[in-house]
């Protein structure tokens, strides 16, 4: 189930660089990254602790600068430690994840630490994130932002409010899931993607939810419409799902980096890896996400490296 509820207290052709996929071959999956201050920023889910690596290409981010930011020791939330997202909310940086207990998954809960003030997300020598507050009282992953309507609201995976549930078979593979929000805007138009079916299969693959707009509460399941499959398992990539997206250093163009295996069957431990692809747009102007590229095929990167 995707959850959402308001955030308050806390919160042209242009000559590119290329590159190949994958972004990161290991420990790749869950992938976030922001472009700020001259950098792409990417963060994974390396299960022990919350770092990211910088870059000024998204080739770069293959032998980038990394840092680790925040490690945990408190036992309620120390470990199994997934999903992490920056966002920048009133001119300060927050990492947004899911952690818990060492011996359980039935303890995770979504997080959130808070780092500099400013426009760049790398702390100063010296500093790191400092743990903020537990954002779900009972068990929910996945967290990310969604910006609509003046307000910003987090999305997380398992819930009371529900805006989307695994009813149609190509959500419930193995088992019945919705996970992995992400939020993509263009213009005046909303659509939050989700991974759906179980990662363990090859049918872990992104739906998609758009938003009706004139005024309609985003809070509401109705105020929602689902899309089939937009993104699925090709070229030897596997279980394409957890995805995110970003922008080009100049603006100008959306990308989205999501994981993937080389693994036929699926998988959802460190095997996955980090890849990328530029958003097209068709007529109507809805997303068209494509499919995902052979690894090691060379691509051109974003407008403005």
């Amino acid at each position: 189930m995707l959850l959402l509820y308001t955030l308050t207290t806390l919160i042209g052709l242009v000559s590119a660089a290329t590159f190949s996929n994958p972004l990161k071959s290991r420990d790749g999956s869950d992938p976030h990254i922001v472009y700020a201050e001259g950098y792409y920023s990417l963060m994974t889910t390396t299960w022990n602790d919350l770092r990211f690596t910088r870059a000024k290409t998204l080739e770069g981010l293959k032998t980038g600068e990394s840092r680790i930011v925040y490690t945990d020791t408190n036992p309620a939330r120390c470990c199994n430690v997934w999903a992490p997202e920056l966002h920048n909310v009133t001119n300060t940086w927050y990492m947004y994840y899911t952690a818990g207990t060492r011996t359980t998954l039935d303890n995770q809960r979504s997080h959130v630490v808070r780092g500099p003030y400013g426009t760049s997300p790398w702390p100063a020598p010296g500093t790191s994130y400092t743990y903020a507050a537990q954002l779900t009282k009972d068990w929910g992953i996945d967290g990310t932002l969604l910006r609509l309507n003046s307000l910003t609201y987090f999305i997380y995976s398992w819930g009371w409010k529900v805006l989307s549930e695994p009813t149609l078979p190509w959500e419930r593979v193995r088992n019945p899931v919705n996970k992995g929000a992400a939020a993509l805007s263009r213009g005046n138009r909303t659509w939050v993607a989700y991974s759906a079916s179980d990662c363990w299969t090859d049918s872990y693959q992104l739906g998609l939810l758009t938003y009706k707009g004139g005024g309609a509460d985003p809070m509401l399941a109705g105020s929602w419409v689902k899309s089939s499959p937009v993104f699925s398992s090709a070229n030897g990539n596997w279980g394409t799902g957890h995805n995110a997206f970003f922008t080009s250093s100049d603006g100008t163009e959306i990308w989205n980096v999501y994981h993937a295996t080389a693994v036929t069957t699926g998988n959802c431990d460190g095997n996955r890896y980090t890849a990328a692809k530029r958003v097209e747009w068709r007529a109507d102007g809805t997303p068209d996400f494509g499919r995902a590229d052979a690894r090691g095929t060379v691509l051109v990167g974003p407008s403005g490296e």
